[in-house]
Parts: C-alpha cells; structure tokens; sequence
C-alpha cells in the first residue's frame, strides 16, 4: 500500500489566472506529486489547491509552489472577503493512506523550516504540529489578519516558530500543520451577508465568544456574500466531519434561516471531500426518509440533491472525491478490478499470491451477492409486496458484507506479501535478527487479521441468511443453496489461512484463543449451512 499525504496549500491570489496556473505548474512538475483539484474564489481572492504523494515529495511540491508565489503575489495590494494573513496563507499536511498524524506532523515542520529559511518569512506551526496551545487553532494564529502582522510580530507571545519576526509586506506570514480532512463547506442564501455572518455566528463553536459559544462543535464559520454569484453564503470549515456531520450544518443552516424568512439554495464543497464524508450524510437522509438505497453511486447522488451540492457549478463525484481519483491499488492494478478470466489465471500462476485466502475472500463475497440477489428478486414485487419491510431489513447486510469480503481479495495478498518481504530482511548480525523477527511477527499476525475478518463477516450473515431462506422468492431456492455454500466454503477457507499462518506465532497465548474461536466459527458456518439447505428443501416440498 502506498503512503500517501494530502497537501492543501491556500494562495492569496483567486483572479489572475496567470498567476493561478504558475502556481499549479509548480506542483504538477514536482516528481511525485499529483494535482487533484484547483479551486479558485475571485470574491475571496484565493486558491485552494490540493495535491497527493509521498511524504517527502508533497513537501518538495509545496515548497516549489512557494516559490512561484514569492515571486507573483504581493500581499500589500491584496483585498478579498476570506481571513487571510499571507501570501501563502496555509499549508496543512493531512494523512490519507499508510501514515499516521506524526507522519504529517514531520511534514508540515521540514516545509515550515525550509519555507522560512530560504524565503526569509515568518512562519507558525498550527493544529497537531502546534509546538504551544495557543497556536492549536487556526483563527487565533490568523487574528487581525495581514493587516495587525506589523504589530503582532513585534510581540514576544507571537514570535514565529520559523523565520525572522520582521514584517515581510509582500508577503506576510505562513501557517502550516498537520490536521484531519478539514471541509470547506458553504451553504448558499438569498439574503445579505450581515444575515449570512448572523447565522454563521449562532452555529459555529466558538460563537460570539466565551459567554456566547455556538451549537456545533469543531466547526467555524463566518458569513460573506459572492458578487459573482450574486448571493450570500454562511462559509463553513468542518474540522471534524466525524464530530460533526455535512448535514447537521445544512440543516442547522436551514432552520435558521427558515426563522429569518430567508432561502436557503443550495450548498457547495470546496476542493475534494472523502467518501466517508458523503456517506454519512446518505445514511441519515435515508434513515430520515425511510429510503431503501443500497448503492454507492445513488446514496451520493442523493446526497448530492439534497445539499444541493450542484447549485453553483457540476458535482461530479469523479473528481471530487479522493478514493475515486486516488486509487488503492497503487502502480498495479488489483485483483479485484482484473477480468474474472485474469483473476483464474492469476490464482493458477506459480506465485504465492493470490492465494487461498483470496480465493476464499472471493467465494464468500460472491455468496454475499447472491443472496444480496435473492432478496432484490423478492422486492419490489407485487406479488411479493407484503415482503417490503423484510427484505428492506435483511438484503442490507449482505450487500454490506460483499464489498467488505471483495476488498479482503486484495488485503490478503497483501498481508501475505508483508511477511514475504520480512523473510528477505537481512540477519547477519543479533539487531538484524530481532528486527527481522519481530517485523515477521507483526506480518503473521496481520496474515491472520485477513482470514480472521472474513470468518466474523460470514458469520454475522447467518441470522439474517437463515429468516431469508423461509420467506425469499421460491425461483431463487437455487441461489440461496448456493450463497450458503459459498459463505460455507469461505469460512472453511478462512480457517484453514488462519491455522496456517498461526504456527509460525510465537505467542502462544494468542496462538490458543485464535485456535478457539475460528473452530467455533467454522462449527458454526457447517451447522447454519445445513439448517440453510434444510429450510429451502423443505419449501420446495
């Protein structure tokens, strides 16, 4: 799996296009890096840019874009409706896929380094990278803006963490750091911006101050109006979209805004948004109008209607959300994206990977399917139509636990190449040793984790496959015997991995409890199975 950081840079400069498109070359030509998303704002005359790639090259295409900047924006002539202190406004790091928050961390401090020392500017470390608490948030760095710098750096408690404390005015100053996918997030208004600013202070946490906070935690917010859209917006930043969620701030917004006899039209999404983020919002919108939606592509779609996330411009989830433009699968293509003729030919290749484990994975989610299927044969039909609220009930776990059993395809040649590449460690000397066995250890154990997933997803499916087995569609018998012994047959392919991988443990411990509980599992699958088969047998008489 590849490790891969998302950089964010915001540059003060959202009309000239010259400008815009240098800065965008800088990154596009730093070796490693790829340019998702450029979103420029003539009324905030700004630029959100977002970029991927591995640590050390996100870091080189931030500073090469750093620059073009120096060179092209002069804050002392800048005006615009965002907060903003510098040319380089902010830099923040965010992990995306194989590294952590520490990893970003380091990130944002080799930039904030480098940054100060070859362009000579004040430079401050925010969010996780923050070295004291008062410099955690964004805002408070950012307090008065370009305009209070002159003063501010003359004050000891502001003192930047890199570069010089003399006021650059071409430039100002920089804040960087390492944060969680922060969403810029803006519902749309046909009022002013004072009303707009109205309902962004009852929302956002830090309100209208101490004695008065807002309702909705990690978010911030201010009201601004877009001359080139000809209306207002309540522009939000979610911190933490698993604290709180896109739709709470929209429908938040809307009730305010309904007590103002104000309408709301819409929303929209600045730069890219993570899948998670959409999905969630499907899940309530479904739950609270008791829709039945159970692929991907639809629950965004509806999302996307509800929000009203195209008011201002397309939204086209291709190239907005990160896992669509930033592919798992690395510089391979992966096995579940291969044609089923590949796959088989793969699995039948001299390599030890895909493996049994894969196959089992493969045979489980396709058992998964076919029940997914059985049940969607049964709904919807007139015939049938007693059998609604069942169905909406029992077909969302299989289609749940299909995709998750189709990822494990993937994660189970992977988690075996992990060990695979910890044999090859050299162990010539004792250090070299320990760290080629405990590198072993920890690859053996996550080739257990794979198989051991698939075992405990498989058997959660069995009460809801057993109920489906004595009311489905009497035309899908055979479709169900078959899922049962397709979840059946990946259960035993799961603990066969398991036991396998188990030996070479040297926790014994570990080993003992692993050993008991995928051999009730398995005892379990054989037991279900047949009681499966006997169900759909007896119907059939």
């Amino acid at each position: 799996m590849s490790r891969l950081v998302e950089c964010v840079p915001n540059f003060s400069e959202g009309n000239n296009q010259e400008v815009i498109d240098a800065i965008s070359q800088a990154i596009v030509q730093t070796q490693g890096c790829v340019l998702l998303d450029v979103d420029a704002g003539p009324s905030t005359n700004r630029t959100v840019y977002t970029f991927v790639g591995q640590p050390e090259d996100v870091v080189e295409g931030a500073l090469n874009a750093a620059r073009v900047a120096f060179r092209l924006i002069d804050m002392s002539k800048h005006k615009g409706e965002h907060p903003r202190m510098g040319a380089l406004d902010v830099c923040p790091f965010i992990p995306v896929r194989g590294v952590d928050m520490d990893d970003c961390v380091l990130c944002a401090r080799a930039f904030g380094q480098r940054l100060a020392k070859e362009l000579g500017v004040p430079v401050y470390l925010y969010g996780e990278a923050a070295q004291m608490a008062s410099r955690r948030t964004l805002p408070a760095i950012r307090a008065g803006e370009y305009e209070a710098l002159p003063e501010k750096l003359k004050q000891a408690e502001w003192m930047p963490d890199f570069g010089p404390s003399s006021f650059v005015p071409s430039w100002g100053a920089t804040a960087t750091g390492a944060r969680k996918f922060l969403l810029a997030f803006n519902i749309n208004l046909l009022s002013t911006k004072e009303q707009a600013h109205r309902i962004a202070l009852n929302l956002r946490e830090q309100g209208r101050g101490k004695d008065q906070p807002g309702r909705l935690k990690k978010v911030q917010g201010i009201g601004w109006y877009l001359d080139e859209k000809n209306l207002a917006q309540v522009s939000t930043n979610l911190l933490d979209f698993e604290v709180t969620a896109l739709h709470v701030v929209y429908e938040e917004t809307c009730r305010e805004a309904q007590e103002l006899n104000l309408p709301v039209v819409g929303s929209q999404l600045v730069g890219l948004v993570p899948l998670k983020a959409l999905l969630d919002s499907a899940a309530f919108y479904c739950e609270k109008e008791n829709l039945f939606i159970l692929e991907e592509e639809h629950r965004i779609r509806l999302v996307v209607n509800r929000l009203g996330l195209d008011s201002l411009s397309p939204f086209n989830p291709k190239e907005r959300i990160i896992e669509y433009m930033v592919p798992d699968s690395g510089p391979e293509q992966s096995l579940v994206d291969k044609s089923l003729r590949a796959f088989v030919r793969e699995v039948g290749a001299r390599s030890a990977t895909p493996g049994g484990g894969s196959v089992a994975a493969a045979s489980a989610a396709m058992g998964a399917s076919l029940a997914c299927m059985a049940g969607l044969m049964t709904y919807g039909r007139r015939q049938f139509e007693h059998l609604d609220t069942t169905m909406r009930r029992l077909i969302p776990p299989f289609h749940a636990a299909s995709a998750k059993l189709t990822a494990l395809v993937d994660e189970d040649a992977r988690s075996f190449e992990a060990c695979l590449e910890a044999m090859k460690l050299p162990r010539n000397t004792p250090e070299e040793r320990d760290r080629r066995a405990a590198a072993l250890q920890k690859g053996l154990r996550q080739a257990v984790a794979v198989p051991l997933a698939l075992a405990e997803t498989v058997a959660s499916l069995w009460p809801a496959l057993q109920e489906m087995a004595l009311c489905v569609n009497v035309a899908c018998q055979s479709d169900l015997q078959v899922a049962a012994k397709a979840l059946e047959m990946g259960m035993f392919g799961a603990y066969f991995n398991v036991l396998i991988n188990l030996k070479d443990i040297s926790d014994d411990k570990f080993k003992n409890q692993i050993r008991q509980h995928i051999s009730s599992l398995l005892q379990e699958a054989k037991t279900q199975a047949a009681l499966v088969l006997d169900r759909l047998e007896k119907r059939q008489e």
